[in-house]
């Protein structure tokens, strides 16, 4: 699937150039790439050619390539040799370890956050559940999606933890792919009300409160998502079909 030309890493061509910059360029292109996945403008499977994205972003092959790999290192991209790379194609299993490995952080994620609240940061978290409501009374879910994924990086930003934050971005662009790919329906991928739930037990220091809901949250979303192991395919069609 091409990119195209109306995305937002669509943007005029610039001249190709290495520096100045060169690591704020091969940030620009990280960035770009993951909005993409998280609004679901970039599906599992597509192929990111170099050239196209080079043009695209005024960068050379080079950079390109550096961003590339420092995406496939955190399993948001798929590179094969002699073919070039990919969006990632999670696997069952993948979805399963990324729920797990959220289900470990994110509760301690929000036992900081509920240790840094303020009234400053209850107003952005009341600001953005808001944002979420007005973009599904639009329908518009893409920024649904995005918003969704954007709520939970909020709140570890809240948390001040720095590391669990760089976790977390990668866990949740991993999440937007698994739920393109499993998701039942076209079911909501993150609720308003259960993350409505969350800043109500942060803003009142419950943090007993905030872990449940979390992990609720968290299992629910799982939930919803139709994993299913291709090997257990293929052992019940044999049963079925076989002599």
């Amino acid at each position: 699937m091409p990119i195209e030309s109306s995305h937002p890493m669509a943007a005029k061509s610039r001249p190709k150039s290495d520096a100045p910059g060169a690591s704020d360029r091969v940030s620009r292109i990280r960035e770009g790439v993951t909005a993409a996945i998280l609004e679901h403008r970039l599906l599992p499977g597509t192929k990111l050619g170099e050239d196209e994205i080079g043009e695209i972003y005024g960068s050379s092959r080079t950079l390109v390539r550096t961003a590339l790999q420092q995406l496939a290192h955190e399993g948001i991209v798929h590179i094969e040799k002699n073919r070039g790379a990919f969006i990632a194609r999670p696997t069952p299993a993948d979805a399963r370890e990324v729920f797990e490995a959220r289900r470990l952080i994110e509760p301690t994620i929000v036992d900081h956050a509920v240790d840094a609240v303020s009234p400053a940061w209850i107003n952005r978290l009341q600001r953005h559940l808001a944002e979420e409501r007005e973009a599904e009374s639009r329908g518009d879910a893409r920024a649904s999606v995005r918003l969704s994924g954007d709520f939970h990086r909020l709140v570890a930003e809240m948390s001040g933890h720095s590391i669990y934050l760089g976790f977390l971005k990668e866990l949740i662009a991993r999440s937007s792919l698994i739920i393109l790919l499993y998701r039942r329906h076209d079911t909501p991928a993150c609720g308003t009300d259960h993350h409505a739930g969350i800043v109500a037990a942060i803003r009142k220091r419950d943090r007993a409160a905030a872990r449940a809901q979390m992990l609720s949250h968290l299992n629910e979303i799982e939930a919803e998502l139709f994993l299913k192991d291709p090997a257990a395919d293929e052992l019940r069609l044999a049963d079925v079909l076989g002599p």
